[in-house]
């Protein structure tokens, strides 16, 4: 497995291109803007993409989400409570970043257990609602790595005061969803650095 990290957009959004070197083939998840990075990146690597994955719907995760699949023709992928945000600019907030259709609606739902599948590798969908209603998580046990999207971060967590959110349920998503992964697993957020379940479960201020 290949993981290509690449922070995109206003706010930085860590955009993820996940390889399978056999194959060649890659999925990309949250591409927040920047699309000519990516798709550059894409194509100096000389990747087939296979899948483009929304953690959320929020539009610093979407903004690239048109042009890519323009580019790629892959289908693109969100949870069923998280659709009505990409065609939505208002339930998006990418009106407020000055794109009224940044995306075009979703070809694939992902729901608890779906499976994506990127050449060898697998990842299993974990709906980790709080942050949104249809916030997931995508988590590879064989290679211990988990992209939790805007759920969790290097301590810290996700707002949960937009429309959609809760804390408590966040925070329950959290502690039963991802504190449940091995220690060692690695977190890959939507924001900032990775970090690890273990690490996260003994220090994160807003879980202890």
């Amino acid at each position: 497995m290949r993981i290509e990290t690449l922070a995109v957009g206003d706010l930085q959004t860590n955009c993820y291109i996940v390889a399978d070197d056999q194959s060649r083939e890659a999925i990309v998840i949250d591409p927040g803007g920047d699309a000519a990075l990516i798709l550059d990146t894409i194509k100096r690597h000389k990747w087939t993409v296979k899948m483009i994955v929304n953690t959320h719907g929020h539009f610093d995760h979407i903004m690239a989400n048109k042009a890519l699949v323009e580019a790629t023709g892959a289908p693109l992928a969100v949870h069923p409570d998280d659709a009505p945000m990409l065609t939505n600019p208002l339930r998006s907030f990418s009106v407020f970043a000055g794109a009224l259709s940044p995306s075009q609606a979703p070809e694939v739902e992902l729901v608890e257990g779906s499976v994506v599948q990127v050449g060898s590798i697998q990842f299993t969908v974990l709906h980790t609602p709080g942050h949104s209603p249809g916030s997931i998580s995508l988590y590879n046990a064989e290679e211990k790595v988990v992209f939790s999207g805007d759920v969790l971060f290097n301590m810290g967590i996700g707002r949960a005061d937009f429309p959609g959110g809760s804390m408590p349920v966040l925070l329950k998503s959290i502690r039963e969803r991802l504190f449940t992964l091995p220690d060692d697993t690695v977190v890959y957020s939507g924001h900032g650095p990775e970090t690890t379940i273990g690490y996260e479960r003994a220090n994160n201020p807003w879980l202890s």
